[in-house]
């Protein structure tokens, strides 16, 4: 079997062929910069079977029989069977991978499209799946692929972060899932990785859709980039000098609005990538340009690519808005998730829309036995807390975790005649807050019911049928009559202490750690 896009070298050992001094110092001077976050982890080498990235293997295998390079890292190539030769291809690498004694893995891909982007896209999922945690993955791009990348950007209206192009060294993350991108030659241009390739007799396979001008990308290879050439020669290095000026100037204005959300932030009120809240007031002291770049950072975290323009303008207007409408909603799609952002009052929100659909899940009403005998048949330990499910799926749980041994010093001070308290066995009790239930909190003079209460605790419109009641019933042994004492009503974030005329006067709740709130992500949210 063989295939025209293949160069019909033979596949000859190359490791003791002539080395590429500038190609070997941009890799060995990048080993220098990382070595010390590379040390001990498994290196893998994106090798398509291209020019450039088996020729980027075979200066790996010529530093490391010479004792230059400590690491033979593994090939990694992607049959996604999007070319009629694509497993001739794939059996190519193998081959020379096998003759050159570098190991090398062959992975199927499928692709959820036609497009180059799809391509793309399918190759790194599949490559991620097979590296495990803090692998290194290395890529062979160049200089003329950071220029085209630039270029491609700029056409695309990218702001400061976009014009940066690639980064020579990336951590990225997928859920709990981390890798890191390694990218030693941003500084070399093609035409030295080609001499270098034609000189060793690379069997290379040169596809013929990468010049295809059929997307962007190529379009500006083959009909921008000569253009540009004849204006000045040094067209290449001095895009890419520029990418590295951008990437300097984005350090600054990235520390400058994490500092920002960090003081406008409300920590209480986050919940890792499902929920971000701003305060609006905090933001509104910032001078507008401040504003603008805060925003974008805000709604960029937890997505490896930022917002368009147009949603961070949208976004700031929502945030200015004086009138108390609040039922404007602002949708974003992510790469990793879907978004809505919502204004309440004088606070800004990003939810995940899997958030949202977490907090229409059904509660249902809990009980626990505070029976001391019961705990005490069970063994439990003196400050072991018991936790009571409220609601969970497989992104969230949501918990009471209560500690019965101090729990029940409070049943002391309840307004009980005392020959009354042998005879009645003890609940912890929760139960969702119906809108018609009336109750008093600390904030009111008096009960209140639906939408006055709501008012009263500003609680946002998402979260009105995430409310618990958490009670104390006491009830006869024979459950013939009950007396129920409301202690604390929990939303997701909150907590507010309910009166009781049945508690003692010199009773509270409200500082005692017997009874906590608690939500728990079982995965990155």
């Amino acid at each position: 079997m063989s295939s025209s896009a293949i160069l019909p070298y033979p596949i000859d050992p190359i490791a003791q062929l002539p080395i590429d001094s500038q190609l070997a110092q941009a890799l060995l001077s990048s080993l220098a910069d990382y070595g010390e976050q590379l040390h001990g982890r498994r290196i893998w080498l994106a090798c398509s079977g291209g020019r450039d990235s088996l020729a980027l293997a075979a200066l790996c295998v010529q530093l490391y029989q010479q004792s230059r390079l400590p690491f033979l890292p593994q090939l990694l190539h992607v049959n996604h069977g999007l070319q009629a030769d694509s497993d001739i291809w794939a059996q190519h690498v193998a081959e020379w991978a096998k003759r050159q004694k570098i190991p090398c893995t062959i992975l199927q891909a499928q692709v959820n499209g036609h497009d180059e982007q799809a391509a793309r896209q399918a190759r790194y999922d599949v490559m991620r799946t097979q590296l495990n945690q803090d692998d290194v993955l290395l890529l062979a791009h160049h200089a003329d692929d950071q220029a085209e990348t630039v270029l491609m950007r700029l056409v695309q209206g990218a702001g400061l972060n976009g014009l940066t192009g690639m980064q020579p060294w990336r951590v990225q993350t997928q859920g709990v899932h981390r890798i890191v991108l390694w990218r030693p030659w941003l500084t070399i241009q093609r035409a030295s990785i080609s001499t270098y390739a034609q000189r060793l007799k690379l069997s290379y396979i040169d596809d013929p859709t990468n010049d295809g001008g059929d997307n962007v990308r190529s379009g500006l290879r083959r009909d921008i980039m000569p253009v540009l050439a004849k204006y000045n020669p040094n067209v290449i290095d001095n895009i890419a000098r520029s990418a590295q000026l951008l990437s300097d100037a984005q350090l600054i204005v990235s520390a400058q609005a994490s500092q920002d959300m960090q003081q406008t932030a409300i920590a209480s009120l986050q919940l890792s990538s499902a929920q971000r809240v701003l305060d609006i007031n905090e933001v509104k002291q910032l001078p507008l340009y401040r504003q603008r770049q805060l925003l974008h950072y805000w709604l960029a975290q937890d997505e490896p690519l930022p917002p368009a323009k147009q949603l961070v303008d949208d976004v700031w207007r929502l945030s200015q808005r004086h009138d108390h409408d609040h039922q404007t909603a602002l949708f974003w799609q992510g790469r990793k998730q879907s978004y809505t952002i919502r204004r309440y009052r004088e606070q800004l929100y990003r939810l995940s829309n899997d958030w949202l659909a977490w907090l229409k899940l059904p509660l249902s009403e809990q009980t626990l036995s505070l029976s001391e005998p019961l705990l005490l048949a069970n063994n439990l330990p003196e400050h072991q807390p018991i936790p009571i499910i409220l609601r969970s799926d497989q992104n969230v749980t949501w918990q009471v975790q209560t500690i019965p041994s101090e729990l029940l010093p409070l049943l002391d001070d309840i307004a009980l005649e005392a020959t009354l308290k042998p005879m009645l066995k003890t609940t912890l009790k929760t139960t969702p807050l119906h809108r018609s239930t009336r109750i008093q909190t600390a904030l009111a003079t008096r009960p209140q019911s639906g939408k006055k209460l709501y008012q009263t605790l500003g609680i946002p419109s998402w979260l009105r049928e995430s409310l618990v009641m958490v009670s104390i019933v006491n009830s006869n042994l024979d459950n013939a009559s009950s007396i129920e004492l409301p202690l604390l009503l929990l939303s997701p974030f909150e907590t507010w202490v309910l009166g009781s005329e049945t508690l003692s006067t010199d009773s509270s709740i409200e500082n005692k750690p017997s009874i906590a709130s608690q939500l728990i992500p079982n995965k990155a949210v």
